[in-house]
Protein backbone atom coordinates (compact mmCIF):
# COMPACT_ATOMS: atom_id res chain seq x y z
CA UNK A 1 0.00 0.00 0.00
CA UNK A 2 1.39 3.29 -1.49
CA UNK A 3 0.46 5.75 1.44
CA UNK A 4 1.70 9.89 0.69
CA UNK A 5 1.44 12.92 2.72
CA UNK A 6 0.50 16.26 1.52
CA UNK A 7 1.46 19.24 2.96
CA UNK A 8 -1.12 22.54 1.49
CA UNK A 9 0.56 25.40 1.93
CA UNK A 10 -0.53 29.20 0.75
CA UNK A 11 1.07 32.28 1.16
CA UNK A 12 -1.68 34.59 1.85
CA UNK A 13 -2.75 34.13 5.31
CA UNK A 14 -5.11 36.63 6.78
CA UNK A 15 -3.24 37.18 9.91
CA UNK A 16 0.54 36.17 8.78
CA UNK A 17 0.97 36.43 5.65
CA UNK A 18 3.69 34.45 3.62
CA UNK A 19 3.81 32.19 7.10
CA UNK A 20 5.06 29.33 5.31
CA UNK A 21 8.00 31.09 4.36
CA UNK A 22 8.70 32.47 7.73
CA UNK A 23 12.04 31.83 9.36
CA UNK A 24 12.70 29.12 12.28
CA UNK A 25 16.87 29.05 13.12
CA UNK A 26 18.08 29.47 9.01
CA UNK A 27 14.99 27.83 7.48
CA UNK A 28 11.35 28.18 6.50
CA UNK A 29 8.42 27.24 8.05
CA UNK A 30 7.96 24.61 5.63
CA UNK A 31 10.74 22.85 5.52
CA UNK A 32 11.16 21.95 9.19
CA UNK A 33 7.06 20.89 8.76
CA UNK A 34 8.25 18.58 5.79
CA UNK A 35 11.97 17.11 7.64
CA UNK A 36 9.33 16.24 10.71
CA UNK A 37 7.01 14.71 8.34
CA UNK A 38 9.46 12.57 6.22
CA UNK A 39 10.09 11.16 10.01
CA UNK A 40 7.50 9.36 9.70
CA UNK A 41 7.74 5.44 8.41
CA UNK A 42 4.50 4.69 6.86
CA UNK A 43 4.94 7.53 4.40
CA UNK A 44 5.96 6.66 1.04
CA UNK A 45 6.34 9.97 -0.41
CA UNK A 46 5.27 13.53 0.98
CA UNK A 47 4.92 16.71 -1.06
CA UNK A 48 3.92 20.13 -0.61
CA UNK A 49 1.12 21.73 -2.37
CA UNK A 50 0.75 25.10 -3.35
CA UNK A 51 -0.51 28.21 -5.82
CA UNK A 52 2.27 30.37 -5.00
CA UNK A 53 5.68 30.68 -7.00
CA UNK A 54 7.53 31.87 -3.86
CA UNK A 55 6.51 28.88 -1.98
CA UNK A 56 7.24 26.53 -4.59
CA UNK A 57 10.52 28.44 -5.17
CA UNK A 58 11.90 27.54 -1.79
CA UNK A 59 10.63 24.49 -2.06
CA UNK A 60 12.77 23.50 -5.33
CA UNK A 61 15.81 25.25 -3.15
CA UNK A 62 15.81 23.21 -0.59
CA UNK A 63 14.93 20.02 -2.35
CA UNK A 64 11.14 19.61 -1.50
CA UNK A 65 8.76 17.92 -3.57
CA UNK A 66 6.25 20.00 -4.76
CA UNK A 67 3.52 20.29 -7.02
CA UNK A 68 1.47 23.36 -8.38
CA UNK A 69 -2.48 23.24 -7.83
CA UNK A 70 -4.83 25.87 -8.90
CA UNK A 71 -5.37 29.35 -7.12
CA UNK A 72 -8.87 28.70 -7.23
CA UNK A 73 -9.37 26.25 -4.52
CA UNK A 74 -11.70 26.93 -1.28
CA UNK A 75 -10.62 24.06 0.87
CA UNK A 76 -7.31 21.88 1.60
CA UNK A 77 -9.65 18.55 0.66
CA UNK A 78 -10.28 20.36 -2.86
CA UNK A 79 -6.18 21.28 -3.54
CA UNK A 80 -5.13 16.99 -2.43
CA UNK A 81 -7.58 16.22 -4.98
CA UNK A 82 -5.88 17.70 -7.92
CA UNK A 83 -2.34 16.64 -5.95
CA UNK A 84 -4.12 13.34 -6.54
CA UNK A 85 -4.56 13.27 -10.34
CA UNK A 86 -0.72 13.32 -10.84
CA UNK A 87 0.57 11.42 -7.57
CA UNK A 88 -0.97 8.08 -7.58
CA UNK A 89 -0.97 6.41 -4.20
CA UNK A 90 -3.76 4.17 -1.82
CA UNK A 91 -4.01 6.56 0.69
CA UNK A 92 -3.19 10.79 1.23
CA UNK A 93 -2.72 12.39 4.47
CA UNK A 94 -3.53 15.58 4.55
CA UNK A 95 -0.99 17.13 7.11
CA UNK A 96 -1.08 21.26 8.40
CA UNK A 97 1.97 23.47 6.80
CA UNK A 98 1.84 25.93 9.75
CA UNK A 99 2.37 23.03 12.47
CA UNK A 100 6.64 22.45 12.42
CA UNK A 101 6.04 20.97 15.45
CA UNK A 102 3.59 18.27 14.33
CA UNK A 103 2.37 15.04 16.21
CA UNK A 104 3.99 11.94 14.12
CA UNK A 105 2.34 9.75 16.76
CA UNK A 106 -0.82 11.17 14.94
CA UNK A 107 0.28 11.10 11.73
CA UNK A 108 1.16 7.35 12.21
CA UNK A 109 -1.69 6.07 13.82
CA UNK A 110 -3.64 8.04 10.56
CA UNK A 111 -2.48 5.58 8.53
CA UNK A 112 -4.93 2.52 8.54
CA UNK A 113 -3.77 -0.97 8.05
CA UNK A 114 -5.82 -1.66 5.26
CA UNK A 115 -7.52 0.70 2.94
CA UNK A 116 -10.91 -0.20 0.61
CA UNK A 117 -10.45 0.52 -2.95
CA UNK A 118 -13.75 0.05 -3.55
CA UNK A 119 -15.92 2.60 -1.86
CA UNK A 120 -15.08 5.66 -0.21
CA UNK A 121 -13.20 5.73 2.95
CA UNK A 122 -11.00 8.82 5.34
CA UNK A 123 -9.68 8.07 8.85
CA UNK A 124 -9.22 11.07 11.02
CA UNK A 125 -7.06 11.48 14.93
CA UNK A 126 -9.25 12.59 17.49
CA UNK A 127 -7.41 13.85 21.25
CA UNK A 128 -9.50 13.79 24.43
CA UNK A 129 -10.23 17.09 25.90
CA UNK A 130 -9.76 17.61 29.50
CA UNK A 131 -10.36 21.10 29.96
CA UNK A 132 -14.58 22.92 30.31
CA UNK A 133 -12.56 25.65 28.83
CA UNK A 134 -12.10 23.53 25.87
CA UNK A 135 -14.83 22.15 25.09
CA UNK A 136 -16.84 25.58 25.18
CA UNK A 137 -14.26 26.46 22.42
CA UNK A 138 -16.12 26.61 19.23
CA UNK A 139 -12.98 26.49 16.95
CA UNK A 140 -12.37 22.75 18.99
CA UNK A 141 -14.71 20.69 16.45
CA UNK A 142 -16.19 17.78 18.44
CA UNK A 143 -16.79 14.53 17.60
CA UNK A 144 -18.90 11.46 18.28
CA UNK A 145 -18.49 7.94 17.07
CA UNK A 146 -20.07 4.66 17.40
CA UNK A 147 -18.61 1.88 19.00
CA UNK A 148 -16.35 0.97 15.69
CA UNK A 149 -15.08 4.00 15.89
CA UNK A 150 -16.74 5.91 13.02
CA UNK A 151 -17.37 9.14 13.13
CA UNK A 152 -21.56 9.78 13.52
CA UNK A 153 -21.12 13.29 14.17
CA UNK A 154 -19.14 16.41 14.28
CA UNK A 155 -19.74 20.01 15.76
CA UNK A 156 -18.25 23.52 17.15
CA UNK A 157 -21.16 22.49 20.46
CA UNK A 158 -20.36 20.35 22.66
CA UNK A 159 -21.85 17.00 22.24
CA UNK A 160 -23.18 14.72 23.40
CA UNK A 161 -25.84 16.96 26.00
CA UNK A 162 -24.97 15.19 29.38
CA UNK A 163 -29.03 14.96 29.65
CA UNK A 164 -28.91 11.58 32.15
CA UNK A 165 -24.95 11.36 32.86
CA UNK A 166 -22.24 13.54 33.17
CA UNK A 167 -19.90 10.77 33.68
CA UNK A 168 -18.39 11.23 29.92
CA UNK A 169 -15.48 12.06 27.69
CA UNK A 170 -15.31 14.73 25.43
CA UNK A 171 -13.25 14.78 21.92
CA UNK A 172 -12.21 16.76 19.72
CA UNK A 173 -11.17 16.40 15.66
CA UNK A 174 -7.52 16.94 15.17
CA UNK A 175 -6.31 18.38 11.50
CA UNK A 176 -4.66 15.26 10.18
CA UNK A 177 -6.74 13.29 7.89
CA UNK A 178 -6.59 10.73 4.96
CA UNK A 179 -8.32 9.76 2.16
CA UNK A 180 -8.72 7.15 -0.37
CA UNK A 181 -8.65 8.73 -3.88
CA UNK A 182 -12.58 7.57 -4.08
CA UNK A 183 -12.91 10.04 -0.89
CA UNK A 184 -11.08 13.26 -2.81
CA UNK A 185 -12.74 12.67 -5.86
CA UNK A 186 -16.11 12.38 -4.07
CA UNK A 187 -15.39 15.64 -2.09
CA UNK A 188 -15.00 16.99 -5.66
CA UNK A 189 -17.76 16.18 -7.40
CA UNK A 190 -20.27 17.07 -4.52
CA UNK A 191 -21.95 19.70 -3.27
CA UNK A 192 -21.87 21.01 0.37
CA UNK A 193 -24.00 19.23 2.71
CA UNK A 194 -26.69 20.13 5.17
CA UNK A 195 -24.63 20.29 8.33
CA UNK A 196 -21.02 21.36 6.71
CA UNK A 197 -23.15 24.84 5.47
CA UNK A 198 -24.19 25.22 8.75
CA UNK A 199 -21.53 24.31 10.85
CA UNK A 200 -19.25 25.41 8.55
CA UNK A 201 -17.06 22.18 9.15
CA UNK A 202 -16.06 20.83 5.28
CA UNK A 203 -15.08 17.64 6.51
CA UNK A 204 -19.09 17.45 7.62
CA UNK A 205 -19.72 16.62 3.75
CA UNK A 206 -18.85 12.81 4.14
CA UNK A 207 -20.93 12.33 7.27
CA UNK A 208 -23.66 14.36 5.42
CA UNK A 209 -23.85 11.28 2.54
CA UNK A 210 -22.60 8.49 4.87
CA UNK A 211 -19.59 8.21 3.87
CA UNK A 212 -16.89 6.42 6.53
CA UNK A 213 -14.44 8.35 8.48
CA UNK A 214 -12.96 6.02 11.06
CA UNK A 215 -11.41 7.57 13.81
CA UNK A 216 -7.90 7.20 15.39
CA UNK A 217 -7.63 7.98 19.48
CA UNK A 218 -3.95 9.26 19.51
CA UNK A 219 -4.03 10.61 23.69
CA UNK A 220 -2.50 14.10 24.26
CA UNK A 221 -2.42 15.29 20.69
CA UNK A 222 -2.22 18.66 21.06
CA UNK A 223 -1.22 20.83 17.98
CA UNK A 224 0.42 23.98 17.81
CA UNK A 225 0.19 26.33 14.49
CA UNK A 226 1.29 29.27 13.80
CA UNK A 227 -1.08 31.97 12.92
CA UNK A 228 0.55 34.78 14.84
CA UNK A 229 3.94 36.70 15.25
CA UNK A 230 3.56 35.30 19.04
CA UNK A 231 3.03 31.39 17.76
CA UNK A 232 5.98 31.77 16.11
CA UNK A 233 7.90 33.48 18.33
CA UNK A 234 6.91 29.96 20.75
CA UNK A 235 7.67 27.92 18.47
CA UNK A 236 11.09 28.92 17.62
CA UNK A 237 11.66 28.91 21.42
CA UNK A 238 10.26 25.61 21.69
CA UNK A 239 12.66 24.23 18.10
CA UNK A 240 15.44 25.56 19.43
CA UNK A 241 14.85 23.79 22.64
CA UNK A 242 14.68 20.67 20.79
CA UNK A 243 17.81 21.48 18.90
CA UNK A 244 19.86 22.29 21.84
CA UNK A 245 19.02 19.09 23.64
CA UNK A 246 20.09 16.95 20.79
CA UNK A 247 23.85 18.50 20.89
Amino acid sequence: MKVVGIIPARYGSTRLPGKPLKDILGYPMIWWVYKRVCSVKKLDEVYVATDDERIKGVCEQFNIPVVMTANTHKTAAHRLQEVSESVVADFYLQLNGDEPLINTDAIEAAIPDEVPDDREFGTNIITEMTEPAQVMDASNIKMVFDNEMNALYMSRTPIPYPFKAIDYKYYKHVGIIGYNKKMLDFYKNSKPGRFEIIEGIDTLRFLDYGKQLKLFLVPECHSLSVDTDKDLEMVIKMIKEQENGKE
